[in-house]
């Protein structure tokens, strides 16, 4: 019998983290294994880059090996396994990292492996600058969503079928079925964000679960609050959040005077019924009025701004994930998914990723002699297609630094493509969160019909291609920079010039 291949993945990363001594957490979202870990020096990221299944490192609040879809959900089970198995181990067992590890100071080179290192580097001083109160906030609110991309994912999907089932007319036995498996996550998604909520800000989970049941229960319909009835579901995410998180404040503040004795009393019934009075006569009315806020403003930010709105979605959004500010998004994502069914706004900043594209088809075209990056960017293209940009972005278009721009050229005029049609009246969104590129197609929905928003966001990416190439082939590197790396240096090649320290544009 053959290994599994999928262990065999995780045996290989387990010792180039640190070992199971040195692994505090494990979780993983769409396309990564996100890994806690305890000391960072021992990380042999080059060693990590180079494995056939990794695709790519992002040294983030938890160190985050990009695996890609699919892989990842098969290879985080075996990595836990791994770490649980080796047991208590002495610090000695620790694999320690070899001393002659690249250093992001290192001058890059022409090579792949140098541009890997100067990525690294860039990473590394994006964290550093990432640490501040608000991204720190951001990213804990990232992760309350980001467990349930897959859900909403598979049910999205799931919906999708069952749409082109209804228009055709064909199965009308299983229609109702589907509609029921489609429908049963999003009906109930606030409970699992007020347990998520509670998880991350230290809470009991099932009680930030119990207060944001509320929100969902029918009988909320009988309760009145600012001088309307109630609906069920009213606040969506936001209130849940809302909701769960005041749950825990309450929570940690009855820890502080309950005694002992009785704290399994008091403390879940104070944590659910206090929380719940406020949620019922006003979180549920002030969420409810901000997701209707967010809701019309996205409409009329497409419906009247279009090219110009798209084109600035899209060029910004690589930006913004450089600074960790995208995480902003998730929970806009899924409020719009809660009152419209699709996010307007994921096709057109997955046109970033188009650009992305784009750029390193130009950069692969534009450095014919240089093997070890082209061979970089064909290994890479694939997941670019797919979606999963952090290879390209971190391998090659961020440490060439001028490739990054084009590329948000790239991503600008896809954007202001698919905001155009929205603003003639082809809107459409998605009805998931997390996948882009091709992989974005199964999720398309919208009033004009499946077929017209498939062609919109085809044309989208086609143009996000195109301008990325162009941009790239043309305006992506100085003459300093083609002589620099325009070569296929051997190992012993002496460094040349810093290609990410020329000028971003000309």
């Amino acid at each position: 019998m053959s290994p599994d291949p999928h262990r065999a993945t995780a045996a290989a990363i387990l010792p180039l983290v640190g070992g199971p001594d040195n692994v505090s957490s494990v979780a993983h979202c769409m396309t990564r294994l996100r890994v806690g870990l305890r000391d960072r020096s021992l990380v042999r990221s080059e060693e990590l880059k180079a494995l056939p299944a990794v695709l790519g490192v992002v040294d983030d609040d938890t160190y985050q090996i990009v695996l890609g879809p699919g892989a990842v959900a098969r290879v985080t089970p075996e990595f836990e396994a791994l770490v649980r198995e080796a047991g208590p181990r002495t610090a000695e067992a620790v694999p320690e990292a070899p001393t002659d590890a690249p250093s992001p100071s290192v001058p890059p080179t022409a090579t792949a492996e140098a541009l890997r290192s100067r990525g690294t580097a860039l990473k590394e001083a994006r964290a550093a600058r990432n640490s501040t109160p608000v991204k720190l906030l951001l990213r804990r609110i990232a992760n309350i969503f980001v467990p349930l991309i897959p859900a909403l994912i598979g049910c999205g999907i799931i919906a999708g079928l069952n749409g082109l089932l209804t228009n055709s007319g064909l199965l009308p036995a299983v229609v109702p079925a589907l509609a029921a498996i489609a429908s049963g996550f999003m009906s109930l998604i606030a409970v699992f964000v007020g347990y998520n909520t509670a998880k991350e800000f230290g809470g009991t989970p099932v009680l930030g679960g119990a207060v944001a049941a509320i929100i969902v229960f029918p009988g909320v319909a009988k309760i009145e609050a600012f001088g309307q009835h109630l609906a069920p579901g009213q606040g969506g995410v936001l209130g849940a959040l809302a909701a769960a998180l005041l749950a825990v404040y309450v929570e940690k503040w009855c820890r502080t005077w309950v005694p002992q004795a009785v704290d399994n009393l008091v403390t879940p019934t104070l944590t659910v019924l206090l929380p719940g009075l406020v949620t019922l006569f006003g979180l549920m009315y002030v969420a409810g009025e901000v997701a209707e806020g967010i809701a019309w403003f996205a409409d009329r930010l497409l419906a009247t701004g279009g090219a110009f709105a798209g084109l600035v979605l899209g060029g910004l959004f690589l930006p913004l994930v450089m600074l960790g500010l995208h995480q902003a998004l998730i929970p806009i994502h899924t409020t719009l998914i809660e009152h419209s069914g699709y996010t307007v706004l994921l096709p057109i900043l997955a046109m970033a990723g188009a650009g992305q594209v784009g750029a390193a088809i130009a950069v692969y075209y534009r450095l014919p002699h240089n093997r070890s990056l082209r061979t970089t960017i064909k290994s890479a293209l694939p997941a670019g297609f797919l979606g999963v940009g952090e290879p390209l972005i971190y391998g090659v278009s961020l440490p060439l630094g001028r490739p990054f721009v084009t590329a948000c050229v790239g991503g600008a005029a896809g954007g202001a493509f698919v905001g155009l049609f929205n603003q003639l009246g082809a809107g459409f969104g998605s009805t998931a969160i997390g996948p882009s590129g091709w992989a974005l197609f199964p999720l398309l929905d919208g009033p004009a019909g499946l077929g017209t928003a498939i062609a919109v966001y085809a044309g989208g990416l086609a143009v996000g291609y195109a301008v990325g190439f162009a941009a790239t082939y043309f305006f992506g590197f100085t003459p300093r920079m083609l002589a620099d790396l325009d070569t296929d240096p051997g190992p012993d090649a002496p460094p040349a010039a810093d290609p990410a320290q020329e000028p971003a544009m000309a």
